[in-house]
């Protein structure tokens, strides 16, 4: 069985810290969040070949350092590790994204040292997951904490929807990954997304991001914003 892939970057500066990286977009997703930046993987479309995708990266050693798997929610497919573990094979780093909600491959991963970095949604406190994705928490606290255990380099990041979580919220964020070393707080920015009417959304403004940085900074070693 192979991995579904529904897209692939060749090229980015961003998406791996200090790393020059390729993304691989996996298809599916068990969270439907309305401001999600993906909405052609939740829909049926052309899969790409993994044998092909994996020859690209094949072409690409020597001059990328590393392969970014995010989705969608890569967890989800059985057959990740054997994947990543092809990617390992020609060199490259590997950084994970996920929602969280498989701990027991994520933790599998990482005592295999399939992964080199791991950057985890935090999609607000685990209340408002339901009203945000459509689903509860399931397996996101276990995860939490396996990442807090610090055996990866890892971040936690939230897409700041003013309309969907305030400043409370962002408390009980940081009260939620208290001691995490680094988090980051995503502007919203109005493109395609999954649910258009959250394209009202004015978002935060500077100040007020300032503001709540200033009470994150409490519980997390390391806040910043993208």
């Amino acid at each position: 069985m192979c991995v579904k892939i529904g897209g692939v970057q060749k090229f980015s500066l961003l998406d791996y810290p200090d790393k020059i990286s390729a993304i691989i977009f996996t298809a599916g997703c068990n969270f439907h969040c309305g401001y999600c930046h993906n909405p052609e993987l939740f829909s049926s479309h052309s899969e790409l070949d993994e044998d092909k995708v994996l020859g690209f990266l094949q072409s690409r050693q020597g001059k990328l350092d590393g392969v970014v798997i995010t989705g969608g929610e890569p967890t989800l497919h059985k057959s990740l590790p054997e994947f990543i573990k092809r990617i390992k094979t020609l060199g490259f780093l590997v950084k994970l994204d996920t929602n969280g909600t498989n701990p027991d491959m994520l933790q599998s991963l990482i005592d295999s040292k399939m992964v080199d970095y791991v950057a985890m949604d935090i999609k607000g406190p685990l209340y408002k997951y339901k009203m945000i994705t459509g689903a509860e928490p399931v397996g996101v606290e276990n995860s939490i904490k396996l990442l807090l255990a610090g055996k990866i380099p890892y971040e936690f990041r939230t897409t700041a929807l003013s309309s969907q979580l305030d400043t409370n919220d962002f408390e009980k964020i940081g009260r939620l990954i208290s001691g995490a070393d680094k988090y980051f707080i995503q502007k919203f920015v109005p493109s395609k997304i999954l649910n258009p009417k959250l394209l009202a959304d004015k978002g935060y403004t500077n100040s007020e991001i300032n503001s709540i940085i200033g009470i994150l900074n409490k519980y997390i070693k390391s806040v910043g914003i993208r």
